[in-house]
Parts: C-alpha cells; sequence; structure tokens
C-alpha cells in the first residue's frame, strides 16, 4: 500500500486577522484526525489556503503539524508556489521537517504549457526527494492535466500517485483504467469533489482527498471504509447524510463552508482570508442544519 491511499483528510490553516499562524488551533484540528484513524493529513492544500499564506508561515504550519502529529498519521503537504524556486525550497523544507510527502499544483498567473509544467514537476520532485502526488485542481489553477501529461509526469522517480477532479461525465472506471494503461505498476489515482467520494472509491479509486474530512474525520472515514469494502448500502447511508453539505459545497465552495463548519462545531473563531469573505447569516443556518444528520449519527 502507498502513502496516497484511504482517507487523506485536509484540515484548515487557523491564521489570525494578521495572518499568524494559531498553532494550538491547528493542533486540535490534526489531534481529532489523528483520533479518527485517517489513513493521512493533506496539510497545506487548497483547504489548507496555502496559496494566500506566506512561506514562512507555510513553514511553521509544518514544524507545528509535526510536532502535533509526531509520526502517527503520515503528513502529506503542500508544495505549490507560483515560482519554480519558491517551491524547490518549499520541498526541501518539507523534506528536512519531516514530511511523508509532497502534493503539488501548477500554480501560475500566466497560462502555462505542458512543458513548463513538466519542468516544474522535475525541478520539485528533484529537490523533495519525498513521494510526490500530482495535484489536478483545473477549478483553482485552470490547467487541467492530460492524461498523456501525468503518464509522463509518473516516470519520473519520486512522482507516485495522481489527485484528480471528478470527471464531468461521472465515468470513474472508465478514467481511471485509461490512467492505468498509461502509468507504472503502484502508480495511485485518487479523487477529490467530497460529494463523489462514494462513486470514485466504490470504481477502485485509492484515495479520497477529501475537505470535509479536515473537520469531521470520523463520518468521513466511516464512508471510505464502506466503500472501499464494497458496501454499497452502508456507503449510500453515510453518503445521505452528508447530503445536505455536499450542496452547500457546490452552491459556495468548499473552502467557505468549511469555516463555517467550524465555527458550528465551536472550534475557533477563524475566517477566509481576504478578499474571501465568511458566508452570511442565513447560509450559516444551512450549514448548522446540514451538520445536524452527521452529529446525530456521532
Amino acid at each position: 500500500m502507498t502513502l496516497f491511499t484511504g482517507l487523506s483528510a485536509f484540515p484548515l490553516t487557523p491564521v489570525d486577522d494578521d495572518g499568524r499562524l494559531q498553532p494550538e488551533l491547528l493542533q486540535h484540528f490534526l489531534e481529532r484526525i489523528v483520533a479518527a484513524e485517517a489513513d493521512s493529513i493533506g496539510l497545506l492544500g487548497s483547504t489548507g489556503g496555502y496559496a494566500y499564506l506566506t512561506s514562512e508561515v507555510r513553514k511553521r504550519t509544518l514544524r507545528a503539524a509535526v510536532e502535533c502529529v509526531a509520526g502517527r498519521t503520515p503528513l502529506i503537504v503542500g508544495v505549490g508556489a507560483l515560482t519554480t524556486d519558491v517551491a524547490v525550497d518549499l520541498a526541501r523544507d518539507a523534506r528536512h521537517a519531516g514530511a511523508d510527502g509532497l502534493l503539488l499544483a501548477p500554480m501560475s498567473y500566466q497560462p502555462l504549457a505542458e512543458e513548463e509544467v513538466f519542468r516544474h514537476f522535475e525541478a520539485v520532485a528533484a529537490a523533495g526527494e519525498l513521494p510526490l502526488c500530482i495535484y489536478n485542481n483545473p477549478g483553482t489553477t485552470k490547467f487541467s492535466f492530460s492524461p498523456e501529461l501525468i503518464a509522463r509526469l509518473a516516470e519520473l522517480p519520486s512522482v507516485a500517485a495522481v489527485k484528480m477532479p471528478l470527471p464531468a461525465d461521472g465515468d470513474y472506471s472508465g478514467e481511471m483504467q485509461r490512467l492505468r494503461g498509461m502509468t507504472p505498476e503502484g502508480f495511485a489515482t485518487g479523487y477529490s469533489g467530497d460529494w463523489g467520494a462514494k462513486d470514485a472509491l466504490r470504481a477502485g479509486g485509492e484515495c479520497w482527498y477529501s475537505v470535509v474530512a479536515g473537520l469531521l474525520p470520523a463520518p468521513a472515514l466511516a464512508l471510505t471504509r464502506a466503500a472501499q469494502a464494497g458496501n454499497a448500502t452502508e456507503a449510500e447511508r453515510i453518503d445521505n447524510a452528508f447530503a445536505l453539505l455536499w450542496t452547500l459545497f457546490r452552491e459556495f465552495g468548499s473552502f467557505r463552508v468549511m469555516f463555517a463548519i467550524a465555527e458550528t462545531l465551536g472550534l475557533g473563531p477563524i475566517t477566509p482570508p481576504r478578499p474571501l469573505l465568511p458566508l452570511g447569516p442565513a447560509a450559516r443556518d444551512r450549514v448548522e442544519v446540514a451538520l445536524q444528520p452527521l452529529l446525530q449519527a456521532a
């Protein structure tokens, strides 16, 4: 089994209004994930707001996480940055700080060509010397990895997995079959887009890179295990309990909703980084209602 399997839980990165890390709150989030026995932690992913944080804050966040987790759960850390030299620096720092794996998205202001993305990944993977997951997230980066580029990157020594968006046609099996036919044995294909997790896992996806597991790891893990075990009835039951939350994720974006979940659960007074704004009162009321089936099940 590789690092990039099962449930990877992506926590928020709690910072104050001046952009300073709140380490105690971060560690509280992480302890919940560790206690739930998620398969890995996806630190400083999109849910962790990495694109809004300075390199210094990101490095402090990783060190606080390593200290808290202390090897109990593998740590995968996002090292995406606008320039290759910054991403390389973050990858090296991740290795020295004690991360177990890397997650890399091709951030850019200018549209990127495939060769530019390949060379960016090549440099970061060589610097990090850790298992690396390709972060295919066109919704935020506006760059979509072709199967051919994924296959080319998979030949790099440390590139071990890809985190895919949900396929528009819902054909998880077909997409994975195509990718597996082009990539080395053991290369792991997983998915983000929480509302599609049940179907992706049941179709054979190796990993669910989960937003909601950052704050609700126990029900997310229950859904993961039911889907992995082929228990369609149980997976459907748990997924139905998430249904209202999935609607809010699609409507407002999961990042914004996660801050409202943290507030509703009483986990901390944190707000999205500006220019993003917190959800309004009506939407927050809907979040509270959406959480009830999950909290009652717990």
